[in-house]
């Protein structure tokens, strides 16, 4: 017999009764019935019962067993009673009585119990990862990541793709946020770059004429601390393809997309049609440029009913021509209470409150707007957003450009109070038609709205003859129930047109070549049509397995402050180490 395990603790079925067996693994839990000992035993496959009474040699040391010991067990499988099968484990209807145990690795006082899914601090779970990954749910989701990975590297293969590792040591590159640098021991006073995204390698591959390219790419970015990304680093499914258009991104992209999530959504309904909503409409409708579209709810200018109107405060600011007033209907929300609740909610987000018309039976207007703008202008709104009576409506007003993601966090907030929002499916869909470029008002500069890399829309002349903040671009984004998910676009592939891009931006063509050489360097020798995007997998992953943590779904993530607390980095470099590499620390002053 094997040294440790005859099978592991998830094998063992009804045909294997009679039969001797040795498994190792963790001791999961200990239950003492009355003298005879209950021990669930688990190692990575799953979890076996195994039974010691008085009567078996093991007793006595069974009886010193604790949680997360390793042990090695021998023993004879066997049929449970009859009225104790778990149905809920693949070996439920087995035990193993055990005749011999065999102590691998004793283990100390639990920082932390693997048994149950109870909440416990997060800086203990990330300290002590290793007994955090030991928990079912967690162990689950991990397995779950492994197995979407998988799923995307079989899709993309038979889509035609073929998987590359680009360099991780590179240069610097403005991906929008800082880098992460590296020096050199070799060239003193120089820095390597750990890569934001392989952007340039993988348009530097198209130029080398390998057609189609994908990798589950490591990126990095040295960014503050944020919600829906983890710190220091994360992984995409980067992809590029080259003579493609936009539309041949999206044939190649939906089916595999659509294919991973629902292999994956455990029943869950996956929307199939994608719909490809403009960037700008995105955030007039939603208030938002990653919309969650299980939520009903659009929102309309009403500008029209409140100018000139009775209610001054919105009549006034309408003055102004770029100033607008959106509603954002609330089918049922049209009690008092809601209302209420939903101004209360706007005040803490910052705001003065949110104005609210409610519509009572026989579809009389209510509440302080509908009370000063009158009974013509309430019915007009109302036959207009198409509310209906014991239904309420929400107004903000102002420059869209400063209001449009207050109002997004509203429309959000009323379909989770008012259960608008389909919890149980995914709705995934392409925003198009980004914005070139943005006006910067920190630095009263045009700058790019989001990858400098991207096609313009009309191209060179575009550039040449439209106002910059006018110009879309080649660029799109996959969204899903309120996240960004993926981000692409066909690339600006012409080195006349690369450089007039980056000259709107306040860059010299010099800098272009001095930042960009590699890939403006390529471009100088037959450059071929060529785009892409980057999914993160992250992201996905935490969707798939039902959760809104990221921690939840990686490995070993560190805290929101970027630190690993399981390793102990970021430290100190010894004194040795920075001699080595030439740098002097200067910290700041406390």
């Amino acid at each position: 017999m094997h040294r440790y395990r005859s099978h592991t603790c998830g094998a063992l079925r009804e045909s294997n009764i009679g039969e001797t067996v040795r498994l190792s693994g963790w001791v999961h839990r200990v239950r003492d019935h009355g003298g005879v000992l209950f021990i669930d035993l688990r190692d990575h496959y799953g979890l076996t019962q195994c039974v010691v009474d008085p009567d078996s040699p093991a007793f006595s040391l069974a009886e010193k067993l604790r949680s997360e010991f390793v042990v090695r067990m021998d023993g004879k499988a066997r049929r449970r009673p009859e009225g104790t099968d778990n149905d809920d484990l693949p070996t439920g209807k087995i035990e193993i009585y055990v005749t011999e145990i065999e102590v691998l690795g004793p283990a100390g006082d639990l920082p932390l119990p693997v048994f149950g899914d109870q909440e416990y601090p997060e800086d203990i779970r990330l300290k002590y990862r290793f007994l955090d990954l030991r928990r079912e749910k967690l162990h689950q989701n991990i397995m779950t990541r492994v197995e979407i990975i998988k799923s995307m590297r079989r899709r993309m293969e038979g889509q035609g793709f073929f998987e590359f590792n680009t360099p991780i040591l590179t240069a610097s590159s403005p991906e929008g946020a800082r880098d992460f640098l590296v020096p050199s021991r070799i060239h003193p006073g120089k820095f390597y770059a750990l890569p934001q995204a392989p952007q340039q390698y993988k348009q530097l591959l198209m130029m080398s004429g390998f057609d189609r390219y994908f990798q589950i790419a490591p990126c990095f970015r040295d960014e503050d601390p944020r919600a829906d990304r983890l710190p220091g680093e994360f992984y995409q499914l980067d992809v590029e393809m080259s003579f493609v258009t936009q539309e041949d991104v999206f044939a190649a992209m939906e089916p595999v997309i659509t294919g991973v999530f629902e292999e994956f959504a455990k029943g869950k309904p996956v929307s199939k049609n994608w719909r490809r909503i403009p960037f700008a409409e995105a955030l007039r409708k939603y208030g938002s440029d990653k919309p969650d579209l299980r939520n009903p709810i659009e929102m309309q200018d009403v500008s029209e009913h409140f100018r000139g109107s009775g209610f001054k405060v919105f009549a006034r600011m309408l003055e102004d021509p770029k100033n607008q007033v959106w509603a954002i209907p609330a089918p049922g929300g049209g009690s008092r209470a809601f209302c209420d609740r939903m101004n209360s909610w706007a005040q803490g987000e910052g705001q003065p409150g949110l104005g609210y018309i409610m519509w009572r039976e026989g579809g009389e207007g209510a509440g302080p707007l509908a009370n000063n703008i009158g009974p013509e202008r309430t019915a007009a709104i109302r036959a207009q957003i198409g509310t209906k009576e014991g239904d309420a409506a929400f107004f903000v007003a102002g420059d869209p450009d400063k209001f449009w993601k207050f109002s997004g966090l509203a429309r959000n907030k009323v379909g989770e109070e008012l259960n608008l929002t389909d919890k149980e499916r995914f709705e995934l869909a392409w925003i198009v038609d980004f914005p070139m470029y943005e006006y910067n008002d920190e630095d009263k500069k045009v700058d790019f709205s989001h990858n400098p890399f991207s096609m313009p829309q009309g191209g060179l002349e575009a550039l040449k003859s439209q106002d910059p903040l006018t110009i879309k671009a080649f660029q799109y984004d996959i969204t899903c129930n309120g996240y960004e998910i993926a981000s692409g676009g066909i690339r600006n592939h012409v080195p006349e047109a690369m450089v007039k891009a980056f000259e709107i931006a306040g860059y010299g063509e010099q800098e272009v070549v001095d930042r960009f050489g590699g890939m403006y360097r390529a471009f100088q020798y037959g450059a071929p049509p060529h785009g892409g995007m980057a999914a993160g997998v992250d992201r996905i992953v935490m969707l798939l397995c039902g959760t809104t943590n990221l921690r939840e779904i990686s490995l070993f993530p560190m805290n929101q402050q970027a630190m690993d607390l399981l390793m102990g980095a970021p430290s100190e470099a010894t004194t040795k180490q920075l001699r080595e590499l030439h740098v002097r620390v200067n910290l700041p002053q406390k």
